[in-house]
């Protein structure tokens, strides 16, 4: 599937108009239902196909942060090959008190998968969170750049930031 094509299907799919709070605490009367495009297998294929060329040489871990981050990790892992990890938000209080669920990622250069990037707080505050732990992280992958802020905080917190879709791009499928 065409690049265009891709982010039309998305748009179809997972785009709902009204007036939604983000994570953020900002107000959007744009939203994608990230969960609407991760749950159809066909997208999933898709957008994993065109993420795992930005996956970048010599990833040793994959880390999808919850919750949609972990299919899209999940998919990448089983095309490529690589190992992953499924990141809590904050780390379980029982069992074995794990923030990161799988893989072990001490000393291990680690990618994060994320499914939509406002402004990367909780990237910022994972990212710091996996590294206490000895990951190496250099790179975020994310499926949709909703907000240009996300990139400037991750770029200045010293992260590489790759995005497979700006939000203007699904935004614009609609008329196509």
């Amino acid at each position: 599937m065409e690049k265009e094509a891709l982010a039309k299907a998305i748009y179809e799919t997972a785009h709902l108009q009204g007036s939604f709070k983000l994570r953020s605490g900002q107000t959007s009367h744009h939203y994608f239902d990230k969960y609407l495009f991760e749950s159809n297998p066909r997208l999933l294929t898709e957008i994993t196909e065109r993420l795992m060329p930005l996956v970048p040489a010599g990833t040793e871990i994959l880390a999808g942060l919850e919750m949609g981050g972990i299919p899209i990790a999940t998919t990448l892992s089983l095309k490529t090959g690589i190992p992953v990890v499924f990141v809590r938000k904050k780390a379980k209080e029982y069992g074995t008190c794990k923030l990161a669920e799988g893989a072990d990622i001490a000393g291990k250069k680690v990618c994060v998968i994320e499914d939509v990037v406002t402004t990367g707080g909780q990237i910022l505050i994972s990212a710091n969170d996996l590294k206490k732990y000895g990951a190496e992280i250099s790179t975020v992958l994310s499926v949709i750049e909703r907000d240009p802020q996300g990139r400037t905080n991750l770029e200045k917190a010293g992260f590489t930031y790759l995005s497979l879709f700006k939000i203007d791009e699904l935004l614009q499928a609609e008329t196509m």
